[in-house]
């Protein structure tokens, strides 16, 4: 999902509902919000409200997280050693990082597409939003299957220590995360448009197989994420055996709560295509507010990394952010980490 075209000039597209005619079962985020007897469904000066508003919001989230996580990028990749959740945490932010640069590219387009009246092709357009199409859900994908991969290896490190600590093999988070850039990458393929061009529609047996496919690994990973969390929340707070809270910690909670609120509803909206098709009056210019809170969800995990690690019993310290980075992935506790430096 990405951006759809913007408001002021939907009224020069096709009375048919599509954002272009090259494919008639162009996906419903690609499509106006015209319906098929001509009619606008959405009020034009709230849509465009809603688009200026959230457009420009966007770059500001979108500049200040490709910063954040070419950061986390350069730190964990050529300055510090990285163990089991750094490499996780580093793939999160190569996601991240993807997602953020090809909504800022898409922006771009956009602005310049209405601002300045530039006239382009059918073709250009098709394929250029197809590209867009692909990749938006290819990194999405792989950033929610990260979060998820750490989750699960948290709750097995604490719910079985000693089995997580002498069975696990040695490079399970890198083999982990080569499976996961392409299991994404076949979902984002097999979906949607990109679907119905391989096998010339998207009303074809595999492409409907495979949207449902997607749409049950979409719901699988939020009980993953959601399920995980929660065990986590519980082995700390409640029962005889509490574990000790550490930096590590608080920032699997931290990221995976700022997903739940703010990167889940882009997931969604993906399960909400198929309604929005046979409901025209329900395609809104919310779908702009969307694309922002997954801009939010991006941007804020580098952020919560160096917050996190500049905090110091509740102080913060001022530091090198290669310093924070390496206290925020520590699984230590607080008090551990002051009896080493001491000793």
């Amino acid at each position: 999902m990405s951006f759809p075209p913007p408001v002021n000039r939907m009224e020069q597209r096709s009375t048919s509902g599509d954002l272009l005619s090259k494919d008639s079962n162009t996906s419903t985020w690609e499509t106006t919000i015209t319906a098929p007897n001509g009619s606008i469904n959405t009020n034009s000066s709230y849509c465009h409200i809603t688009f200026q508003t959230t457009i420009y919001l966007s770059f500001v989230f979108i500049l200040v997280g490709i910063a954040g996580n070419a950061t986390v990028m350069w730190l964990l990749g050529f300055r510090m050693r990285r163990n089991a959740f750094s490499v996780y945490i580093l793939n999160l932010a190569v996601a991240d990082f993807l997602f953020l640069s090809f909504q800022f590219v898409y922006c771009l387009y956009l602005v310049i597409y209405i601002f300045y009246y530039i006239n382009d092709t059918t073709y250009v357009s098709f394929y250029f939003l197809l590209f867009s199409f692909v990749v938006t859900r290819f990194t999405y994908f792989s950033g929610m299957n990260i979060l998820s991969a750490i989750s699960v290896e948290r709750c097995l490190s604490v719910l079985w220590p000693i089995w997580y600590h002498c069975q696990r093999p040695r490079h399970t988070s890198a083999v982990t995360c080569a499976l996961i850039w392409a299991l994404s990458l076949l979902l984002s393929l097999l979906e949607g448009v990109a679907c119905g061009l391989l096998f010339n529609s998207i009303d074809n047996f595999w492409c409907q197989t495979s949207n449902y496919l997607t749409d049950s690994w979409l719901i699988a990973l939020f009980v993953v994420l959601s399920v995980s969390s929660l065990t986590l929340l519980v082995k700390i707070f409640c029962g005889s055996q509490r574990i000790p809270v550490t930096r590590l910690f608080v920032i699997i909670v931290l990221t995976v709560l700022f997903f739940l609120i703010f990167g889940l509803p882009f997931g969604f909206s993906f399960l909400l295509d198929k309604l929005l098709r046979s409901f025209p009056f329900l395609k809104t210019c919310d779908v702009f507010v969307i694309v922002l809170l997954s801009c939010v969800n991006s941007c804020a995990n580098p952020i919560i990394y160096f917050l996190v690690g500049s905090i110091s019993h509740r102080r913060f310290q001022r530091k090198s952010l290669k310093l924070f980075l390496q206290r925020a992935l520590q699984d230590t506790p607080e008090e551990e980490e002051d009896r080493e430096r001491d000793s």
